[in-house]
């Protein structure tokens, strides 16, 4: 008499966070070869939907060093842009306005602005900052609307993970976070904390996408600046984001668009140079300051009247 064959139904369960999920079922004839075949597909199923919650992040400083790596070794950038201001009055005006940057790397940025009526030109060199309007100097600090250009000027790892220190990041705590549906790494928080100052990079690139400057205090304080890096192009080896945008307290009040990179432009060493500049224009920083009429409004809020005042 022949024996029928024994025909089994098995049923596949993956374990996850204790819970079961159904998975496949197998009918067969030889139960040994099932057994191993079921074991595989348990290791694969467990493979893959297994994620430690201690997963391992890149530390700070080698983040930084991957950072400007993707940038790019180049030794000048010669920039021309758009710069639209969003007036958050009542008035609600956009200024719109033409600026060129000169990137002189690793410690040396200038800024100029030409329009119908007025001339500003803004200097960073060497940690020193020099700003004039219409011939005069009329300050000598900066603001956090200024601090967006630090994570292309650095071309040192060292030099900017002092320079990052100094505007409050935590180069010593790391983590992963999710950004616009991407996964991004954190630097200076553990994520989903928002409330210290910290710089984001994209996980495959190490891109910058955005940066999180906290006013004095904390957030809670409600002076939050946000920068957001968007559209990187690549020129020859270079890497830069076409789009920039500034939100304060989560409303945008200020736009960049890139339009034209010059690689290794040649640059006058006077370009740069404060002290030159402080022979040659008239210095009246300690006069606008007695004058202000600012007095209690942010550095953000500083900034958009200054601006206000070229367009006008």
């Amino acid at each position: 008499m022949e024996t029928l064959p024994c025909f089994q139904t098995i049923y596949l369960y993956g374990i996850m966070n204790n819970r079961y999920y159904p998975g496949l079922v197998v009918m067969g004839t030889n139960w040994n070869y099932l057994q191993k075949f079921l074991a595989f597909f348990s290791f694969i199923i467990f493979i893959f939907f297994y994620t430690p919650t201690n997963a391992y992040v890149i530390p700070g400083p080698h983040l930084l060093e991957l950072m400007i790596e993707k940038l790019g070794r180049e030794k000048n950038l010669l920039i021309s842009q758009k710069l639209s201001l969003y007036d958050v009055s009542a008035e609600k005006n956009i200024i719109e306005l033409k600026e060129t940057l000169k990137y002189n790397f690793p410690e040396k940025f200038r800024s100029d602005i030409q329009s119908e009526h007025t001339k500003r030109i803004h200097v960073f060199s060497l940690g020193a900052t020099l700003t004039v309007i219409d011939n005069k100097i009329v300050s000598n600090a900066e603001t956090r609307f200024d601090c967006y250009k630090d994570v292309f000027l650095y071309r040192s790892r060292i030099l900017l993970q002092n320079r990052l220190s100094l505007l409050g990041v935590d180069i010593s705590v790391s983590s992963l976070g999710r950004f616009q549906d991407k996964i991004a790494y954190v630097i200076g928080a553990n994520y989903p904390d928002e409330s210290v100052s910290q710089i984001w990079l994209d996980k495959n690139t190490f891109q910058p996408v955005r940066w999180i400057i906290i006013g004095k205090g904390n957030k809670s304080s409600g002076d939050v600046l946000e920068i957001r890096y968007g559209n990187w192009k690549r020129t020859n080896k270079t890497w830069y984001p076409m789009h920039i945008e500034f939100y304060h307290n989560d409303v945008l009040v200020r736009e960049v668009y890139a339009d034209k990179i010059k690689i290794n432009p040649s640059f006058s060493d006077e370009l740069f140079d404060i002290e030159h500049l402080k022979s040659v224009y008239l210095d009246l920083s300690s006069v606008e300051q007695d004058k202000d009429d600012s007095q209690g409004l942010s550095d953000i809020q500083k900034t958009i009247k200054e601006f206000k005042k070229l367009y006008e």
